[in-house]
């Protein structure tokens, strides 16, 4: 069998929460989260269900994988990241193990486990499936696992493709956010940001819009090293020019 911590991705970034670019929406739900578990036992001298189940859905590359990272950081919990496309199984009853060990140690840990590409494993059980059987076990294997999540963890599901997941499971995650494709003013402010600390005349480059974050990052991020790298070989061939007319004379 897997090791577990073969299938755990380890990633130590910190993210705070004042650092996403989210709308005013999400930002409401992921503040209510955060003070909801900051007094989760007191909370519970009422019992009042406090959220754990959070789903992050919509466009590639706009912010769920780091929304997962900050909420771990608001919260002082460790983050366990799972990606399930790397855990499916051609048996099916072996990907229901390895999901279920990263469950149980993220129970005992009281972490926030964070499920990438959730679709991978919740897809809509269809009587067209060549495996319908052992999906249906599987899916309902998930079910039960997240039903018994306790509350003093968290769990966080992202996929690109919430239309592809079984309606049973997308009920029991009392949170979900969309994440679509920033806008023009929002991107502005991610750029001024990732460019901040660069060189005043490096800031100036050229920016595209109607692209997500990750692309934004990728697309500023080779401006900014080739305009660098231009500064560095004009400089490197002023040193050769000034010791060749020390040299000269």
């Amino acid at each position: 069998m897997m090791n577990i911590t073969d299938l755990i991705i380890s990633d130590k970034e910190q993210i705070k929460l004042d650092d996403l670019f989210l709308d005013e929406d999400n930002r409401l739900l992921l503040n209510q989260l955060i003070r909801e578990h900051s007094y989760i036992e007191q909370l519970r001298q009422y019992e009042l269900p406090v959220n754990n189940k959070v789903m992050l859905h919509g466009s590639s590359g706009c912010g769920k994988t780091t929304t997962a990272k900050a909420i771990a950081g608001a919260l002082g919990k460790n983050l366990l990241v799972l990606n399930l496309s790397n855990v499916i199984s051609a048996r099916l009853g072996e990907t229901a193990q390895h999901v279920k060990m990263v469950f149980d140690k993220a129970k005992r840990e009281k972490a926030v486990l964070f499920l990438d590409e959730f679709d991978q494993i919740g897809k809509a059980r269809s009587e067209g499936d060549k495996d319908v059987g052992e999906m249906h076990r599987l899916v309902n294997t998930m079910i039960q696992m997240i039903d018994y999540f306790p509350e003093n963890a968290l769990l966080i599901c992202a996929t690109n493709y919430e239309s592809f997941i079984d309606p049973a499971l997308l009920r029991r995650f009392q949170l979900r956010l969309s994440f679509t494709m920033p806008t023009t003013e929002i991107l502005n402010a991610y750029y001024d940001k990732l460019l901040s600390r660069f060189p005043i005349n490096i800031q100036s480059i050229e920016r595209k819009y109607s692209i997500s974050f990750a692309e934004a990052k990728d697309h500023a991020y080779r401006l900014v090293k080739d305009a660098l790298i231009g500064e560095f070989e004009l400089q490197a061939a002023l040193n050769v020019r000034e010791e060749a007319q020390v040299l000269a004379n």
